[in-house]
């Protein structure tokens, strides 16, 4: 029986896979920040970034799992077809553990978070017309601090899903594999027994043609850009 995703333990995994040699000490110790005065959490949560978009932590304290590098959510959104924005397009709602967890942050670390971001599916932002979401704050050199996750884990299969619109690559490689399926399915009931090259090959070009033309039909009419160039984007559509 196939398993949810934890999108937290994935993150984990494709950092220790890429950065074996990471010195959290020494990093820490050269990031220089300032403090907001806004004491209001869910305020904060509903207008981050307000002054600023680096966060101050005692670097001894810090929990290592927690600690993400841009490259690992940017292959993770990907992947999965998430979105990685500012906590002010988020419109669902924060769990009580979310507030507790910011608090506990701040005065462990003595200072005020500013600058969150969440890493979601499209339909939990208010996006600019433009299942499992996880708050971060940031912590300056392309890193941040994961704060809480909360939901429920992402669909095992969410990332065959969405494979074919990552990038122009898969979308490629999706249509030919389609189209050879479909030619190898329906060359007997078009040809019969012939099995001429000349003909399964018109088939085949016939099958990526009007594939191409659907996709482009249908991507022209929504708007949807691929999951390369939107997990960053604040746009529902391509602008």
């Amino acid at each position: 029986m196939l398993k949810p995703i934890d999108i937290h333990k994935t993150l984990i995994k494709q950092r220790n896979k890429e950065d074996k040699s990471f010195d959290i000490t020494t990093w820490v110790n050269s990031i220089i920040n300032e403090i907001s005065s806004d004491n209001n959490v869910l305020k904060r949560l509903s207008l981050s970034p307000i002054n600023r978009n680096i966060n101050k932590f005692s670097f001894d304290i810090l929990d290592t799992n927690a600690i993400f590098h841009i490259s690992h959510i940017e292959k993770i959104c990907v992947n999965y077809r998430l979105r990685f924005l500012d906590t002010k397009y988020f419109k669902g709602t924060y769990p009580e553990e979310v507030v507790d967890k910011i608090n506990t942050l701040e005065k462990t670390h003595n200072t005020v978070l500013d600058g969150f971001k969440i890493i979601a599916p499209s339909k939990l932002f208010r996006l600019d017309k433009a299942d499992d979401p996880l708050l971060f704050a940031p912590m300056g050199n392309g890193y941040y601090y994961l704060i809480h996750k909360w939901g429920t884990d992402l669909h095992p299969l969410r990332r065959i899903k969405y494979w074919g619109v990552k990038n122009v690559e898969n979308l490629g490689i999706s249509i030919f594999l389609l189209s050879l399926l479909s030619t190898i399915l329906t060359k007997n009931l078009i040809y019969g027994d012939t099995n001429h090259v000349g003909y399964l090959f018109m088939l085949f070009l016939f099958y990526v043609k009007g594939y191409v033309g659907m996709l482009f039909l249908l991507g022209a009419s929504s708007g949807k850009n691929f999951s390369q160039y939107s997990w960053l984007s604040k746009y529902d559509k391509i602008s």
